[in-house]
């Protein structure tokens, strides 16, 4: 695991409004060292996290999302939601895992009252980037790249986000 030694970010108005996108870069060599990466940053939730991940098939999401149940002591196995769209976990905090790969509409997450989700608990997304005006402003962004077989470029980041406290 090789972080990239410091947090970057860019400004921009938004509603008149001036914020601040920040984010850190940390490489992995391994599976292994992806779900560590996720475990960590799981260690500083406090509940109510919303974490959109986004990648390419592959890329590593659902390990990344089985890395955030581990650092949320998460007992039970993690599958992915893929035919399910939502698995519910206990742990530390809740734990509920979405998977928006399948979904036709916005009016889907509607209906199984997933904005009701959003108001406790930890929310990890695969395929969040498949209806992103359905997230808080406030998500933690983990975008996962594939440079090969086994290594992964992992940017987390997001607005109103303390990076120091939950770098890795």
């Amino acid at each position: 695991m090789v972080p990239d030694g410091q947090a970057r970010g860019h400004t921009q108005k938004k509603r008149g409004r001036e914020t601040i996108f920040m984010y850190f870069t940390v490489m992995t060599n391994s599976p292994e060292e992806t779900f560590s990466v996720a475990e960590k940053l799981a260690g500083t939730f406090r509940g109510g996290e919303v974490v959109a991940l986004v990648g390419g098939l592959g890329a590593g999401k659902t390990v990344f999302a089985k890395g955030i149940a581990s650092g949320l002591q998460v007992k039970e196995k993690v599958l992915s939601p893929t035919f399910t769209i939502v698995r519910e976990y206990t742990g530390r905090l809740g734990l509920n895992h979405f998977d928006f790969y399948r979904l036709g509409s916005q009016q889907e997450l509607a209906d199984i009252g997933f904005e009701e989700y959003l108001h406790g608990g930890v929310n990890v997304i695969e395929w969040a980037d498949l209806f992103p005006d359905v997230l808080p402003r406030d998500a933690i962004r983990v975008e996962i790249v594939p440079l090969g077989d086994k290594k992964r470029k992992i940017r987390i980041g997001g607005y109103a986000l303390d990076l120091e406290a939950r770098r890795v």
